[in-house]
């Protein structure tokens, strides 16, 4: 069913999507400012996949490039429509929606902006139902939709077509190097496809579910109950249906460098008490965690670094020496576990030997 998204859902859907960014996806706060400078007191249609018409064409939009970058080099706000307008001046047409490419703090309010700025809806669905360091690591290149042709755009009004055929990987290689010559980052229009492709290849609803997971961490908050059981709860009945709490602790180092276009590095998490340390290793986004070195979560499953307290989620350029934090494990969905999905986004495609297993199994 669709719905109608206002300024005030904002909060609740930025926190949510950060948690499912895994620690990438980018600034929620910037994110969710970029669409509140141009919705004010509008509404933004979304629009289930199950409602878009089978012919309509969907272009997602989206930001690429690493996210420390964005901490000093804010958007101009104009990048993401110039990239949707030039990708449609490309393909001889106009886009009927869009929509996100994963969920994560700042790339689940892109399309939110675009909308807000063109009076487009947008597609409750994206093609990661996380987030990834690599265009090419999409559901959508997964089961056959491919993301060229791909427009990347600057702030300074700079806009590049990469057509690079049904070879994602080249495509994903030749936007990284623009998006480094633009500052470090680039915003993009890609993956344009009908509503029948949307159903077939996209992770329904995972708009929706950032919005009643953010909002259910902020009202447990508000009535003193804990907001992981919150958590836990509202996640059961979706298709991220398994959440273990992996570790609690504080941070105790971060080694963290920004480099051929991503965030890279390590963080190192002591125990409150006595016991093992765990080290997270991130591309941008939370890759494995080590517990006194033996692994106990694997991408694609989610690893979420969250205030022990709050539950409010901490991005991998938020880490900082001394934070009290929980780490989570969550699965992902069946969709993303098959062997052509492990094949795209699995640990082999980050260059790591370790084969994927479940969260919940350990």
């Amino acid at each position: 069913m669709s719905w109608e998204l206002t300024a005030a859902d904002l909060p609740d859907l930025s926190r949510g999507a950060a948690l499912l960014g895994t620690g990438g996806g980018g600034d929620p706060y910037i994110g969710s400012k970029l669409v509140e400078r141009v919705l004010g007191a509008g509404a933004i249609t979304v629009l289930d996949p199950d409602d878009v018409t089978a012919d309509a064409l969907v272009i997602p939009t989206a930001m690429m490039g690493a996210p420390t970058v964005m901490i000093e080099k804010v958007p101009a706000g104009t990048e993401a429509v110039l990239a949707l307008r030039t990708l449609e001046s490309h393909l001889g047409r106009r886009a009927d929606a869009t929509m996100p490419i994963e969920c994560g703090g700042i790339n689940s309010m892109i399309p939110l902006a675009v909308a807000a700025e063109t009076g487009l809806p947008v597609v409750d669905a994206d093609g990661m139902g996380r987030a990834f360091p690599e265009l090419s690591m999409e559901t959508f290149a997964v089961y056959g939709v491919h993301g060229s042709p791909l427009a990347i755009a600057g702030e300074r009004g700079d806009c590049v077509i990469i057509d690079t055929g049904d070879d994602d990987r080249q495509m994903e290689w030749l936007a990284r190097g623009v998006a480094i010559r633009l500052g470090g980052v680039g915003h993009i229009a890609e993956y344009a496809m009908s509503g029948d492709e949307v159903r077939r290849t996209a992770i329904p609803r995972t708009m929706s579910m950032a919005l009643s997971l953010g909002r259910a961490i902020r009202e447990a908050r508000e009535q003193k109950r804990s907001p992981f059981d919150a958590l836990a709860e509202a996640l059961s009945t979706t298709l991220y249906s398994h959440m273990r709490e992996l570790f609690v602790g504080k941070v105790v180092d971060v080694e963290r460098r920004t480099t051929d276009g991503f965030a890279k590095g390590h963080a190192r998490f002591a125990p409150l008490d006595a016991g093992d340390e765990l080290e997270i290793a991130f591309q941008n986004e939370n890759l494995t965690a080590h517990l006194g070195g033996v692994l106990i979560a694997i991408v694609p499953d989610l690893i979420c670094v969250v205030d022990a307290e709050t539950a409010e989620p901490i991005t991998t350029e938020g880490l900082r020496y001394g934070q009290r934090v929980r780490v989570l494990g969550i699965s992902t969905p069946a969709l993303m576990r098959t062997p052509e999905a492990l094949a795209a986004f699995g640990p082999r495609a980050f260059g790591l030997s370790d084969e994927f297993f479940a969260v919940e199994s350990r």
